[in-house]
């Protein structure tokens, strides 16, 4: 998980809380959209290095022959 993701999460949690103990429906959705990003970026981040390792895998196997 990048800090950039957890940035994202702990900023939308707290949003979301201060929406809620406020009554503001707007803070509370623009908390929950946040943290909902910061979830998304991790899975890509998550992703890309998973496709990166493979590749990897891919191009030292075909070096080796």
């Amino acid at each position: 998980m990048s800090n950039d993701s957890k940035k994202d999460q702990l900023k939308g949690k707290i949003n979301k809380g201060l929406g809620k103990a406020m009554g503001d429906d707007s803070k509370e959705l623009k908390g929950k959209t946040q943290e909902a990003f910061g979830k998304a970026k991790d899975k890509f981040n998550e992703v890309k290095d998973d496709v990166a390792d493979k590749m990897n895998q891919e191009i030292d196997k075909h070096k080796r022959d």
